[in-house]
């Protein structure tokens, strides 16, 4: 994908990975679209990408979202690729977790970044084009202590990452799974503990982690060589990410199934 000209929607924009891309997509020409919760933060991002559309909600507003994606659409005419970024973290052990926890955590980082898909696919299929990008994790591959919630979610969201991929490899439109080891932002600081409080300070890891322009910018030259899975990690987490990696054979062979009409099968099988 060469980026130049592109609308680029990016959600959880106004800090940490989802600031960097904005930035570095921007510098590659693209016009960015910003969404988060904090309105001058984005602004505060938009002043260092050019020309922007800056789209404040909260994720889990169905309504605001189902808005904010027609003015998306029809601020220059279409949507390019879109980053389902936004999310919390989690830090604490699942005998002391809350249920409500889980609950938050799947609303925001697995239900609301569906319906934020949900919302476009239909416009890039008529188009025949475009790209969706999904930010799960290195905890999405391998199961993580303190993270039973995330890790739930992030596995979760690169399952339907992976099966919209082949239900939509014969449309035009891509579709990339983004796995992230620590950056260096502030997400364990904003992650919740058991009674769903924010934690309020960082872990030694993510502050020596990747810095987020260096693993934006790994996530855009991924999609742009047209990977489907994309791991951005160092050390034991990278490790861990190789070893579980998805061969592009099985996507292959899962697009094969489509091309050769197994869900018109399934469908008039009811």
């Amino acid at each position: 994908m060469d980026y130049t000209g592109k609308v680029v929607w990016i959600t959880g924009a106004s800090s940490g990975i989802g600031a960097a891309l904005a930035r570095d997509v921007a510098s590659r020409g693209a016009h960015v679209v910003l969404s988060g919760r904090d309105e001058a933060r984005l602004a505060e991002v938009a002043a260092d990408c050019g020309e922007t559309l800056i789209l404040p909600f909260d994720v889990r507003d169905e309504a605001a979202l189902a808005d904010a994606t027609q003015k998306a659409i029809a601020w220059k005419g279409g949507v390019d690729l879109a980053f389902a970024n936004a999310g919390v973290s989690q830090r604490s052990r699942a005998l002391k977790t809350d249920m409500q926890v889980y609950r938050d955590i799947i609303d925001i980082d697995l239900t609301a970044q569906i319906a934020f898909s949900q919302g476009l696919i239909g416009h890039m299929v008529e188009r025949g084009s475009g790209g969706l990008a999904f930010v799960s994790s290195i905890a999405g591959k391998v199961g993580v202590p303190m993270r039973t919630a995330y890790s739930a979610v992030k596995f979760g969201l690169a399952g339907y990452g992976d099966a919209l991929r082949a239900e939509l490899s014969q449309t035009g439109v891509s579709v990339h799974v983004i796995y992230p080891g620590s950056v260096a932002t502030d997400v364990a600081r904003n992650a919740m503990v058991g009674d769903g409080s924010k934690r309020g300070r960082s872990d030694k890891v993510i502050d020596e982690g990747i810095p987020a322009a260096d693993a934006a910018k790994s996530m855009l030259d991924g999609i742009a060589n047209g990977e489907r899975e994309i791991i951005v990690a160092q050390g034991m987490e990278a490790g861990m990410g190789e070893m579980r990696r998805t061969p592009d054979a099985l996507f292959d062979q899962v697009a094969a199934m489509v091309a050769a009409g197994y869900m018109e099968r399934m469908e008039e099988e009811g």
